[in-house]
């Protein structure tokens, strides 16, 4: 039986290091200039950890923002804990790497998009992806208010 190489799941784990490593220097150093992140995280992921409510006003997925207050960020392997402030009402949050779906520092136009397959209409169609893949991922650069949207990059037409 012929071996494939993976390059799915080892893109998805090098931009997962990236945000790591990112997350590690604002730990360390606070945020840079202007740079500030949004990030969308899928609330249903089991090792996500949020309050009840903030769970029941977003059952599926919240787009969080870092950028003037957080507090008590620590990043290890598989996620990092933060202190967010909802409403006033500080709320530490732990987030698993693997929960993002995007993250984008609209400072520097920059943007990581995780992408499964069933979220395109047609990936199967075009890639002739069997049930047995994983996760596709996405690179895209992240759209500025004031920039035209960048292009998107799937790794998907290179599957054979």
């Amino acid at each position: 039986m012929a071996q494939m190489i993976d390059y799915g799941n080892l893109m998805h784990d090098a931009m997962r290091s990236l945000i790591r490593e990112v997350m590690l220097r604002v730990a360390r150093d606070g945020l840079p200039g202007s740079h500030h992140f949004f990030i969308t995280v899928d609330t249903t992921h089991p090792e996500m950890e949020m309050a009840d409510w903030l769970r029941a006003r977003y059952p599926e997925e919240i787009t969080l923002v870092i950028q003037h207050w957080f507090d008590n960020l620590a990043v290890d392997d598989n996620g990092f804990a933060i202190t967010l402030n909802f409403g006033n009402a500080p709320e530490p949050l732990y987030i698993p790497f693997d929960a993002i779906s995007t993250f984008v520092d609209p400072s520097v136009e920059f943007g990581l998009r995780f992408e499964l397959q069933g979220d395109s209409e047609d990936a199967d169609a075009d890639t002739g992806a069997g049930a047995g893949d994983d996760e596709a991922p996405m690179l895209e650069d992240a759209p500025a208010e004031d920039a035209k949207s960048g292009e998107v990059v799937s790794l998907d037409k290179f599957r054979k």
